[in-house]
């Protein structure tokens, strides 16, 4: 059965909230003075990719835990003028001297913080392909409230404060990174006032500059002086040798609905492969959050993500013949007959239909990420994630510019025969995945799940929640959530004890590690009113909005 809009009484929600309804326009971040930020644009008459801008910018400074000017980004836009639908891949490069010798003995790791885990920073190069292509505000409007906010000062909230003092060693650790964001010595506290006057010149410059000053003009020329200082790779020459691509989003349909999701060196191909598996069953009948449902979801999961371990890397090293076929539907009715209903796997393998090495890759585990969604009155709707990876990224913060560098290159692999290995140039595997959702060419819904292994997991359990529970915008990304770590299954206290033990009975682990399950963020829209319906995680700080 699925349920349909206005189908199921409203007698027992599962919600914390209400939806947020609107007519005109809508912004759902983690932040909500994102939210507003990006919502005001729309008042004043600008469309969702600038409040999309405006938003993400203003999350590079009110959330510097999760990103920052000198972390990656990724889009899905849907122009409600041209009907078409548009990716960008934002992601950074390695550097050019980028080489596994320099990492120590054969086989060292690259390090998960510090000057070796820098890539190119792609964000910044994001918002200005994203203005030009789509938007219709100048770069220096949609940078104005981060602007102000650094310059100013916020009120840190709560989730934020919390992930900030988990990393006070991180940051003690150098110099500029304890200049700008140790305050006192320590993390500022929730309800504290926190400037940021150092990255608000340097978002002041990007906005009389433009974008290409952090490339090619004097930005550049600092990042590249304090990583050469560093003995890091990062040169001049990588900065000025970038450029964000647009790509043709990957798609599946699930539930009659079709899915939208980006290309290597994203995880969209992981998403695409979980649906693909768990849609072939009758969800329905398992039961939402029931033993059955959560074995053959992570069992999908477990076979997509040896895939993903196998497969995902560069574009270039990822042949188009590959992710045809991963996410294909024989594919997935062949991968399905590996699943039993009452017993787990002890191994599930890759696919072997193309050789190139052992398998093995880095694992992803946690991840420190924004997500936000955007929709206005003529259709335009944005998907974006913009990410540093780890909190605080790399740890370093450049000079006296504010900007703290992201740790993307901790997830290259160093064996030499596998596709995501680290290599000059190259783009290392992302768990960034925006989603967009299509019925009859429309966009129906725009989400994401912010939380590395949780993203495309995430995604599964939302648009599951969704289009077979029946659950409204709200209810589908606050549900609580089951979580595979690699080293078992990770659930939230809202999924009943029995279930866990029917699990267990059933050959999974429960593991009590913190997996971090993630911040959802959506926009659901009613192709026959045109109303917006926008939906915000209580796991994190921010809320939607809408006018």
């Amino acid at each position: 059965m699925i349920w349909l809009p206005g189908d199921r009484p409203l007698s027992n929600p599962r919600a914390t909230r209400s939806v947020v309804m609107g007519r005109h326009g809508m912004l759902a971040t983690s932040h909500p003075l994102a939210s507003a930020a990006g919502v005001q644009v729309l008042v004043e008459g600008g469309n969702a990719v600038d409040a999309a801008v405006t938003a993400a910018a203003t999350l590079s400074v009110v959330e510097p835990t999760m990103t920052g000017i000198g972390g990656d980004l990724f889009a899905i836009v849907h122009d409600g003028h041209t009907g078409t639908v548009s990716g960008l891949n934002a992601s950074g490069r390695a550097p050019a001297a980028a080489c596994l010798t320099d990492l120590g003995p054969e086989g060292s790791p690259i390090p998960p913080y510090g000057i070796l885990s820098v890539t190119v920073p792609g964000a910044v190069d994001g918002w200005g392909q994203l203005l030009r292509r789509h938007g219709s505000v100048p770069l220096a409007r949609a940078l104005a409230p981060a602007i102000g906010y650094a310059r100013d000062g916020f009120a840190v909230t709560e989730v934020v404060a919390d992930q900030w003092r988990s990393m006070e060693p991180l940051l003690a650790n150098d110099a500029a990174a304890t200049k700008t964001f140790l305050p006192h010595g320590r993390a500022p506290r929730a309800s504290e006032l926190f400037t940021n006057r150092c990255l608000a010149t340097t978002l002041e410059r990007l906005a009389i500059d433009g974008t290409e000053t952090l490339y090619r003009g004097e930005l550049a020329e600092e990042i590249a002086s304090d990583s050469q200082s560093r003995g890091g790779w990062l040169d001049e020459g990588d900065l000025a040798g970038y450029h964000a691509d647009w790509v043709e989003p990957l798609r599946t349909d699930f539930y009659g609905r079709e899915i939208l999701e980006l290309p290597p060196n994203t995880q969209g191909i992981t998403a695409l492969e979980i649906l693909n598996l768990i849609g072939r069953d009758d969800l329905w009948s398992l039961g939402h959050n029931t033993a059955a449902y959560l074995h053959l979801l992570i069992e999908a999961v477990r076979i997509a993500f040896a895939d993903r371990a196998a497969y995902i890397a560069d574009p270039d090293a990822v042949p188009p013949e590959v992710v045809d076929h991963l996410i294909s539907k024989g594919y997935a009715a062949a991968r399905r007959g590996e699943i039993e209903s009452t017993r787990t796997a002890h191994e599930y393998q890759p696919w072997r239909g193309y050789v190139h090495g052992d398998g093995t890759a880095p694992r992803v585990g946690s991840g420190d990420t924004v997500y936000l969604a955007a929709a206005d009155r003529d259709g335009t709707v944005v998907s974006l994630i913009q990410s540093l990876f780890g909190t605080f990224g790399s740890g370093i913060v450049v000079g006296d510019t504010g900007i703290a560098l992201q740790n993307r290159a901790s997830l290259f692999s160093t064996n030499p025969l596998h596709p995501n290995c680290l290599g000059p140039g190259k783009r290392p595997l992302h768990t960034l995945i925006p989603a967009c959702v299509l019925e009859s060419g429309h966009p129906s819904f725009v989400f994401g799940v912010m939380g590395a292994d949780m993203q495309a997991q995430g995604h599964a359990q939302v648009l599951t929640n969704l289009f077979v529970f029946g659950m409204n915008v709200q209810e589908a990304g606050e549900a609580a959530r089951a979580c595979w770590t690699g080293n078992g299954i990770a659930a939230e206290s809202g999924i009943p004890h029995e279930v866990l033990n029917d699990l267990v009975e059933r050959g999974h682990h429960i593991t009590n590690e913190s997996s971090g399950f993630g911040g959802f963020q959506g926009i659901r829209i009613d192709l026959d009113s045109g109303v917006l319906m926008g939906g915000s995680d209580p796991r994190k700080d921010g809320l939607a909005l809408a006018y």
